[in-house]
């Protein structure tokens, strides 16, 4: 074990992970509910753990009314999902200080909130305070059950038990979003119930987990129904595409031996296992899939 943190666990939402890449030392931000309420958001620094911004939400909100099992009090309900990340506008070659902190919340009421941080890196805040909301978009009529962010931060996309999927556009500013358009787009689809979403890698194919135990895969722009994989007899509730990026690890010199089978396999192969689908149910199986390629080629 690296690191023991204290996390408010009366809730359904996981948390989420900023690497700070290109910092001289191992260093991230973590992302979880409030200790006190759900319905708020805590940033904690690693490997310091220390607590670097304190109850991030609608404080007029949530201060209606108080519940000592760490449960909301709030219109909005607690915080079902979160991602944490730098603006995909900001300049590849900036500095951290200079780039732009977002937290993307997903809530019980079915809402999905965008904010992003006014103070300088490294500014301790509380009370929400040096947090200004980009925008709100509400689209489900449930709970959202599970959200997830496209790998270059562009887009989200969000599932709930009913039959609806949100996409959301996270490069839209205050001004696009203030008049009658919004940050949101609603898409029906004919498989109410479902609980976990991911998105490829090229940000082209989603896949969809439902309470039927099927996965579905769509296209991500037009939500078209690619196909759909059964094997589980309960319900799915997580859901990733196989990836070989590469990621900082946080915790000492954590080096994978490289003299096994990695070595062996060709490049062919690899790009295979990158089309690899694992999903998870509540029956207590994991299954992979080796997905076709959905590229288009020229004849």
């Amino acid at each position: 074990m690296c690191y023991s943190m204290d996390v408010n666990a009366l809730n359904y939402c996981r948390f989420s992970l900023l690497v700070l890449a290109g910092s001289g030392v191992q260093e991230g931000l973590l992302a979880v509910p409030n200790l006190v309420e759900s319905a708020l958001a805590d940033i904690w620094s690693l490997p310091s753990r220390q607590r670097l911004h304190a109850a991030i939400g609608d404080h007029l909100d949530t201060s209606a009314t108080a519940f000592s099992d760490g449960r909301s009090g709030s219109k909005s309900g607690i915080i079902m999902s979160m991602h944490l990340f730098h603006s995909a506008s900001s300049a590849p070659s900036s500095s951290m200080s200079e780039r732009e902190l977002r937290l993307l919340c997903a809530y019980e009421d079915g809402s999905v909130v965008l904010r992003k941080r006014t103070v300088p890196e490294n500014k301790q805040t509380v009370e929400g305070r040096g947090w200004e909301v980009v925008w709100k978009s509400k689209l489900h009529v449930e709970s959202v059950m599970a959200m997830t962010v496209s790998s270059d931060c562009t887009f989200a996309l969000t599932v709930s038990a009913d039959h609806l999927v949100g996409r959301y556009d996270l490069l839209k500013t205050q001004e696009e979003v203030s008049g009658p358009a919004s940050a949101g787009i609603a898409f029906k689809t004919k498989h109410p119930g479902n609980g976990a979403v991911a998105i490829r890698s090229d940000g082209r194919v989603c896949a969809i987990g439902g309470w039927d135990g099927k996965v579905r895969l769509y296209s991500t722009k037009t939500l078209k129904l690619l196909g759909a994989l059964v094997h589980h007899k309960q319900g799915c509730q997580a859901i990733t595409f196989a990836s070989h990026n590469e990621r900082v690890p946080l915790c000492g010199d954590l080096k994978e031996d490289s003299s096994g089978d990695e070595d062996e396999i060709t490049i062919e192969e690899k790009h295979a296992r990158d089309r690899w689908l694992i999903a998870g149910s509540t029956d207590a199986k994991v299954s992979i899939w080796a997905l076709m390629n959905f590229e288009k080629t020229s004849t």
